[in-house]
């Protein structure tokens, strides 16, 4: 059943705060790829790891998400579906990120349920993140607050929306936007409670490299 708006399963800003990792189109051709890089990450210290797929067939996807489900058991991780709430009721995620045109909040809560994480994108704009709390998003994501290479075309945002947000909104706030671990602690010290990396985690292929650049965000946290 669907929870009010800015309704009790909102996520606490400690159930929902560390590393944020996302995977790349990239990793996501061949399953054993995929699996070991986020196994990688999961060892360095991410506490959410959303499967972010836009080129693989509906059965690959399928799969990928119920494998990577299981992989984010095992190190008491969350596994979040980008884009697609019925891929993610499918393969027992613990819930989905919607962007700008992924479908509304209501209908992702309706199918996943009350309990399910939903975090949506709201780009550089306080007055999308007020909305996305008000309509019972788990949590809300801001940016790019750095040159992206996964979205170089989106519009920046600076530091000084996340800390508005920081002290408006009630709810978890994810950083995105080339966030690496060197720049990552000003986001954190602004109010984020989620540090979102693609290229600055699986920008190598060696799951060793990986595993080192997770730590090293979780570092910033004080984990790992």
């Amino acid at each position: 059943m669907p929870a009010s708006p800015a309704g009790a399963h909102q996520a606490s800003r400690s159930a929902l705060r560390g590393l944020y990792a996302i995977t790349p189109d990239a990793l996501c051709g061949d399953p054993q790829t995929l699996l070991a890089a986020a196994a990688a990450a999961l060892r360095g210290g991410a506490a959410l790891l959303q499967y972010r797929d836009k080129r693989s067939a509906p059965a690959a996807r399928l799969a990928n998400a119920r494998a990577l489900r299981e992989l984010c058991a095992k190190h008491a991780a969350l596994l979040i579906v980008n884009d697609d709430a019925e891929l993610a009721a499918r393969a027992g995620a613990d819930g989905v990120h919607l962007g700008a045109g992924d479908g509304s909040l209501d209908a992702a809560r309706a199918l996943l349920g009350r309990d399910a994480i939903i975090g949506i994108t709201c780009g550089p704009s306080l007055d999308r993140a007020r909305a996305a709390a008000a309509g019972g998003a788990s949590y809300v994501a801001l940016g790019r607050f750095f040159p992206s290479r996964t979205k170089p075309a989106a519009p920046p945002a600076d530091l000084a929306v996340l800390r508005s947000a920081r002290a408006e909104l009630p709810l978890p706030i994810c950083a995105i936007g080339g966030v690496t671990p060197a720049n990552g602690g000003a986001l954190i010290e602004a109010g984020a409670d989620l540090l979102a990396a693609i290229d600055g985690l699986f920008g190598s292929n060696d799951p060793c490299e990986i595993e080192a650049a997770a730590r090293a965000y979780a570092r910033l946290f004080g984990a790992r």
